[in-house]
């Protein structure tokens, strides 16, 4: 088993052009100045992090892990939440998720798509320079729209998605492989890959990839009353990053899992801050020590209610509670009896 690392924090919630949230310097002052000690950034926001210039210059990833343990800190990963969801857009989203391409290539779905591999091959080499062994992202969709089946989906759509949708990741995940890092897709409602089923689903037409791995953030699961804690026990093995956030879902007679198209604040599934929710976080971090995850926990927050202020102040100490020390001996060790294969087998009487 091993200890988890953290707390760390994901900055993307909090970037802002007032400061202390508009440059790497003082953003991680700050974090540190919270009891963090790791941060995960965005590889989007340019008045935190250049990714271009990163994936080109090992002087400049030099630079960045300089200003960061100056403040006491380590860089978990990078994220390309935004340049994956790109990756794979179905027409129905393209004038919502234009916005987040450059000016240059929205309204042209083609060119907008190939900045977004660009933008995940730059993370991977931006990822290498760094010494980072996990990258985060989402897998985007085009399967979305047909999530529930009326009118019935025709025969052979959500192959056909799925196989388009693998044969746009495979380059990538091969560029990651090069890299050495692992690629991992956050399981979230609106990508492809949203549930066990459908990554599943898109790993058997990866053929099985070994740099094709899972962010595990439980909030999504409860959102989709997906049990959090039986899929720690079936996907370990491709469990690499870990985001701490917390949710709750409390249906009632008007209202279920779709959120009757209301504000995050009136759906019966909110996102909320650490501890003001439903997950099980004590059995969640047992879980992952049990299986030797070895990576960060990292908080994302996201909550309808309480100020972003107040939840990262928060955050800190309530991962350093749940982080358990994992154990290095058997704690019936004092009671061993000692013995040898012979001593074994006149046990059994197998003399």
């Amino acid at each position: 088993m091993k200890t988890i690392k953290g707390p760390a924090i994901f900055l993307a919630q909090f970037a802002a052009d007032a400061a202390p949230f508009n440059s790497l310097q003082h953003i991680a002052h700050w974090a540190g100045s919270l009891g963090y000690k790791g941060v995960q950034i965005p590889s989007w926001d340019g008045r935190l992090f250049d990714l271009k210039r990163a994936a080109e210059s090992k002087t400049y990833c030099d630079e960045v892990l300089s200003t960061l343990a100056t403040h006491g800190l380590q860089l978990t990963e990078l994220s390309t939440h935004l340049q994956g969801q790109l990756v794979a857009v179905h027409p129905a989203y393209d004038a919502m998720f234009d916005g987040f391409a450059p000016d240059s290539v929205r309204e042209n779905r083609r060119a907008r798509q190939e900045w977004a591999v660009e933008q995940l091959r730059f993370a991977a080499r931006a990822s290498a320079n760094l010494g980072l062994k996990a990258h985060a992202t989402f897998s985007g969709a085009l399967a979305w729209p047909y999530v529930y089946p009326w009118p019935q989906r025709p025969a052979g759509l959500i192959e056909t998605a799925f196989e388009e949708l693998s044969a746009r990741w495979l380059p990538i995940l091969n560029a990651f492989d090069e890299a050495g890092v692992d690629l991992c897709f956050e399981i979230h409602p609106g990508e492809d890959l949203h549930d066990g089923v459908t990554f599943e689903m898109f790993l058997d037409r990866v053929k099985n990839h070994p740099r094709c791995n899972m962010l595990f953030d439980p909030s999504h699961f409860v959102l989709q009353q997906l049990n959090y804690l039986q899929f720690i026990d079936l996907y370990h093995p491709r469990i690499k990053m870990f985001h701490v956030k917390d949710a709750e879902f409390n249906s009632s007679a008007r209202q279920g899992v779709y959120g009757g198209y209301q504000p995050w604040i009136e759906r019966a599934g909110r996102f909320r801050s650490l501890g003001d929710g439903q997950v099980d976080f004590a059995g969640i971090f047992s879980k992952l020590t049990q299986y030797g995850f070895a990576g960060w926990a990292v908080m994302e927050w996201e909550c309808c209610i309480k100020s972003s202020e107040q939840g990262a102040a928060e955050g800190a100490p309530f991962i350093s509670r749940h982080i358990i020390q994992a154990a290095n001996q058997s704690f019936d060790d004092f009671a061993s009896s000692g013995s040898d294969e012979a001593a074994n087998r006149r046990m059994m009487g197998l003399e």
